[in-house]
């Protein structure tokens, strides 16, 4: 087996492409067809993975963090007529991708601000399918990334498995920036591969400007800077003076890439830089807050991350990387400075962090993808060996007639071992994120249960009549369509709500959980659950406001975690014994579920218990005050 400090064409190819290509039958283009035909399928494969139930949830972004960023920001720069986004705790990359998008698609500012309006699922739907697409480009990436690394088989094997891993395809039926920064990412490793390989100036520019993108697009993606850095002093070290002096030029090279192509994708970072500084800092600041989410776990960020593995990635790809990182770095010590330490880095970082959510892994699912099927390729390879090696021994044996009947039968076995233990290899790495990513798909194609909750309040609450919502929801669910008028005789023209909603996100409690009207100030929505207290029941009855509306989402984030929230456990117990249930929509299976909250696990729909996407949405009726019957 070659390795990567050895020169010449199988070193190019990688230590995987010596031996698994040493021992090809066929003339090396078939060998390549096949690889291209399988590139195909895993390409097709990954975008029909990602495009199924792409609509899911709309008219209505259900995802939080979707309805509040990119797209809105992408609409308001027409709105306002600047390209400043004004905005600096996410990047702007994505968004600007999105804001040229409409433009185009759209025909202008005038259009695109006119399709938000009127049909908000046309414009999710092509911001949805912009992030999809990147997704699938970084498919093809980390492909040449691992043909250049390891050889062609592993650079495919590594593609066919974030193809189908479960994280980056649920991931990208949003509108978010997590899948989208995976191409430039990648496009940086594959610049980082050739400047461990050759080393040439075209190979740094290219890392350079993949992680000025990267950058620009998500700021944890900076550790692809790690692997590159890691190549370069490898071969500044090892390859003498005249190769120290062009990694030094290269070096040059690539921070002049990234950063000019950090300003073209994030320019106002540098015109409005004490903005971009004041929100970078805010934003880092709430990662590392000490208490976290109400209803984090508290098992701590790196135990977090590694059993987020598990199953964003599969069990068998997350022991396999850890199988070929310790395999490469005992027999490839170039290649392992490069892929291992790296996410080892990226897990202490970001596991001491106060906040922790299973797609902030996603900047080191290519590498662990590249370990993975380097460990798989590496295991073919030997067990091939190994079988040529007992076929050699039988070969020597004297009994003639024994030795034909033998050879026959090795003869068809060698044939097919191969493509058997190559199957087996795919198998094992692929199925748990193809059975995962499926059964998604399946979930998103099915309607929202906040849709359902709605079109049975449409049936069944008055038009104008007082509703108490949870904020599970974004603000257009509870308005009348466009042009019709509104239902609520307080909501202002431009609202048009058809029920009138209960503020949310004002409090109007004391410490002690007792009313205190007067005080009434505004909240965040990750502090709703601690508003709340038993004594609003009475107020909800006194005011009229008869219908409350619960999603398992919240309540699931206070019993989660009861000792925080005392008040809202007795607020969720006194709502269940004093209202009566009017209507449920339950996202599971029939017989299965609930399953225990959790931020990744409540809004992705990972367990095989979800049917379709959503909280379990609870309509409560009560009948004190003046909702009395």
């Amino acid at each position: 087996m070659a390795t990567a400090e050895t020169p010449g064409a199988n070193a190019e190819r990688g230590p995987a492409a010596s031996s698994a290509e040493s021992g090809a039958r066929g003339p090396d283009h078939a060998h390549r067809l096949w690889i291209w035909a399988g590139l195909a399928l895993v390409l097709a494969g990954g975008l029909a993975l990602r495009l199924w139930g792409l609509r899911q949830g709309l008219p209505y972004a259900y995802n939080a963090d979707e309805a509040d960023h990119f797209v809105p920001h992408a609409i308001a720069m027409f709105e306002e007529g600047t390209l400043d986004p004004h905005y600096f705790a996410n990047p702007p990359a994505f968004t600007y991708v999105l804001h040229f998008l409409f433009d185009v698609a759209y025909g202008g500012a005038h259009g695109a601000a006119h399709a938000y309006r009127s049909d908000p699922e046309g414009v999710y739907t092509l911001a949805r399918v912009a992030a999809a697409v990147l997704g699938t480009l970084s498919l093809w990436l980390l492909y040449l990334t691992g043909a250049r690394l390891l050889g062609r088989a592993a650079g495919l094997l590594a593609a066919a498995i974030e193809a189908v891993a479960f994280l980056p395809v649920f991931y990208s039926h949003l509108a978010l920036n997590d899948v989208p920064t995976l191409a430039p990412l990648t496009l940086s490793l594959l610049g980082t591969a050739g400047v461990l390989r050759k080393g040439r100036l075209r190979d740094h520019l290219l890392a350079g400007i993949g992680l000025g993108l990267a950058c620009a697009t998500k700021y944890t993606a900076g550790i692809v800077l790690v692997p590159y850095l890691l190549a370069a002093a490898s071969r500044a070290i090892d390859d003498g003076p005249v190769a120290r002096r062009r990694t030094l030029a290269g070096v040059a090279t690539l921070a002049a890439g990234a950063l000019a192509a950090f300003v073209i994708a994030n320019p106002y970072a540098l015109l409005d830089y004490s903005s971009f500084h004041r929100e970078v800092v805010h934003q880092s600041a709430q990662s590392a807050e000490a208490q976290g989410k109400l209803g984090a776990p508290k098992s701590g960020g790196i135990l977090y991350y590694l059993w987020s593995l598990t199953w964003g990635l599969g069990w068998a790809p997350a022991l396999a990387a850890l199988a070929g990182a310790a395999t490469i770095w005992r027999s490839h010590r170039r290649l392992g400075l490069l892929l291992v330490p790296a996410p080892l880095l990226y897990l202490a970082f970001m596991g001491t962090q106060g906040r922790y959510f299973g797609r902030w892994l996603m900047p080191i699912l290519p590498i662990l993808c590249l370990l993975a099927a380097f460990a798989a390729v590496s295991a073919v390879c030997a067990l091939l060996e190994r079988s040529r090696a007992g076929r050699s021994r039988l070969d020597r044996t004297p009994a003639v007639a024994a030795r034909s009947s033998t050879d026959s039968r090795t003869r068809r076995l060698g044939g097919a071992l191969p493509v058997g233990l190559a199957a087996l290899a795919v198998l094992a790495l692929t199925a748990q994120g193809l059975a995962y990513s499926v059964h998604s798909g399946l979930v998103l194609s099915r309607t929202d249960t906040r849709t359902l909750t709605r079109a049975w309040m449409l049936s069944n609450v008055p038009r104008g009549a007082n509703v108490v919502v949870e904020p599970v929801s974004p603000d257009q669910w509870a308005r009348e369509p466009p042009g019709r008028p509104a239902g609520c005789a307080a909501a202002s023209a431009a609202s048009r709500y058809r029920w009138c909603k209960w503020p949310s996100l004002f409090t109007y409690i004391d410490a002690s959980g007792a009313l205190d009207i007067p005080a009434h100030h505004e909240i965040g929505i990750e502090n709703y659950v601690r508003t709340l207290s038993p004594a609003l029941l009475g107020y909800y009855e006194r005011r009229g406001f008869c219908w409350v509306l619960s999603a398992s989402t919240e309540s699931g984030r206070a019993f989660a975690d009861p000792r925080a929230v005392p008040q809202a456990i007795a607020y969720y117990r006194a709502l269940r014994r004093e209202g009566t249930v009017a209507y449920v929509a339950s996202p599971y299976t029939r017989g299965k579920g609930p399953v225990s909250f959790n931020f990744d696990w409540s809004f992705d729909y990972y367990p095989m218990a979800y049917r379709r996407p959503g909280p379990t949405m609870t309509v409560y009726r009560l009948h004190g005050g003046r909702c009395a019957p």
